[in-house]
């Protein structure tokens, strides 16, 4: 029963440190693209409340990952940045790996959205080593 426990536990741990890449991805996104990143554009891209946002603000502040102040724009620490860069570099090999295997790319893009978040170092690797055998 124990192993259960923990188990648990770590796909608590994975939810949470996948909510919080998925926020600074974007936040990184929205800063490149407007120059800010605003709480209601990212609920609306999200399709969660601004509650909710408000929310998850508050806890990757806590976490250092973000800087906000009330009504304000959300800005990226050095940790957030570095995260929202390692997440991209994620998706982007999950995405090129399941286009390489025949995915077509909408469907890829979507699959890369959710196994980039779970995808252990040592598939990512062999994903990476797949993509470089190909390109010689």
């Amino acid at each position: 029963m124990g192993g259960n426990v923990n188990r648990f536990e770590r796909t608590r741990q994975d939810h949470s440190l996948e909510t919080a890449e998925d926020y600074v991805e974007l936040i990184d996104r929205l800063i490149q693209e407007k120059g800010e990143a605003r709480a209601v554009e990212l609920a609306g891209r999200l399709g969660v409340s601004p509650v909710t946002v408000g929310k998850t603000v508050k806890r990757l502040v806590r976490e250092g990952f973000v800087t906000s102040e009330p009504y304000r724009s959300i800005f990226l620490t050095v940790k957030g940045k570095k995260l929202a860069e390692e997440s991209e570099r994620r998706h982007v090999t999950v995405l090129e790996f399941l286009v390489a295997l025949g995915v077509p790319p909408k469907t890829a893009e979507v699959d890369a959205e959710g196994i980039e978040h779970h995808v252990s170092k040592q598939t990512l690797q062999a994903m990476r080593d797949f993509l470089a055998r190909q390109t010689r």
